[in-house]
């Protein structure tokens, strides 16, 4: 037998040998690799597994698996796919000329009705003290994921935030307000705890895994923001902060510092205000948002147009958008683009959450 002749020889006994020895492990009827591509043994008998259960006389007939539907998680509305011309949509009055106009397509996606609030962001709190203690220390709980409750103080210069300092996070006053102090890592954390409670519930339910919990990116954030309305300053419509009777249609910094002219000196309950078309509150004013993107200037012309996002863990610069109540107009306008370092926090900073639509939304697309 020549060299070349055993080589093939040997080959030929390492691929048979795994499957005769698979085969001998059990009964014929069991498919070896079930498990691992998702089969099971069919309930009515058989020798079938539901994992190859789209094979019919020689032929693929496999159309979609039973008992899978995607529903709007609790508290998150549908935002359909579409698309926007992403960037400014009034004059560049800090000329920064960084959010030119570029014409984008955003797939569908669930988004949070309202800014994540204290009493929300308190049961992840509560949980990974609770459970995760001995895996991540003390320590780190409070340093990374715990707001930072002096922020009312240290963010302003001669300023008495004593108030806030006290009772912002903890008391029931203020259960239903964002949550603030948080830095971009925490809130990237907190949608992982989110993802993991969902998931462990379905699993234990025998359902499909959900798609994960996750920050919007900067352009789902502005088109979720707009409301479906083309070019759209602001998330209600109009280029205008107040309505026709003179009331302020978001919490921001009015006139020359009249904090209290929008009815809230701080912070407003997460459902203030009207929602835009989409249902979605505060997407102006309030609290700034964390986006999942790294800040870049070169964004528009470096980012794809379908579902564009800019990633990069290099860059400490994060996205936030929406504006505040320590803001001027300027900054709650849909295309305005600023940033924070990922490891600051502010009194003026929160989050919301968004997860993927997997497939088409009937009646809907």
């Amino acid at each position: 037998m020549s060299k070349n002749m055993l080589k093939t020889f040997l080959k030929i006994l390492l691929v048979i040998a795994p499957i005769v020895m698979m085969q001998s492990c059990g009964s014929s009827s069991k498919n070896p690799l079930g498990k691992v591509f998702g089969g099971k043994k069919s309930s009515k008998g058989g020798s079938k597994d539901i994992g190859m259960d789209g094979i019919r006389d020689g032929e693929i007939m496999a159309t979609s698996r039973k008992g899978y539907k995607q529903t709007a998680p609790h508290g998150m509305v549908l935002i359909p796919s579409g698309s926007l011309m992403m960037g400014q949509a009034d004059e560049d009055v800090m000329s920064a000329r960084i959010s030119m106009n570029k014409r984008v397509t955003i797939v569908p996606f669930y988004m949070d009705d309202t800014e994540v609030t204290n009493h929300e962001y308190r049961q992840f709190v509560n949980s990974m003290v609770t459970d995760s203690v001995s895996v991540l220390g003390e320590e780190f709980i409070m340093s990374t994921l715990y707001p930072d409750t002096a922020v009312w103080s240290k963010d302003f210069t001669y300023h008495n935030g004593d108030q806030m300092t006290e009772y912002y996070y903890s008391s029931p006053a203020f259960d239903t307000y964002p949550v603030v102090g948080i830095s971009w890592d925490a809130a990237v954390y907190f949608c992982k705890w989110r993802t993991k409670l969902l998931n462990d519930n379905r699993a234990q339910k025998n359902l499909f895994k959900s798609p994960r919990y996750r920050l919007p990116s900067e352009a789902e954030w502005e088109w979720a923001a707009r409301g479906g309305k083309e070019g759209a300053k602001y998330p209600w419509g109009n280029p205008y902060v107040a309505n026709g009777k003179g009331c302020f249609l978001a919490n921001f910094k009015p006139y020359r510092g009249n904090y209290r002219a929008d009815g809230y000196p701080y912070t407003a309950p997460s459902n203030a205000f009207n929602p835009n078309d989409y249902g979605l509150y505060n997407m102006a004013g309030n609290v700034a948002e964390w986006c999942q993107d790294a800040y870049a200037e070169s964004y528009m012309p470096v980012t794809w147009d379908l579902n564009p996002v800019y990633n990069d863990e290099n860059e400490p610069r994060k996205i936030i958008k929406g504006g505040s109540w320590k803001d001027v107009a300027y900054f709650l306008e849909t295309g305005t683009r600023t940033y924070e370092f990922r490891e600051n926090r502010r009194s003026y900073i929160g989050f919301r959450c968004v997860m993927d639509r997997l497939g088409s939304v009937p009646g809907r697309e």
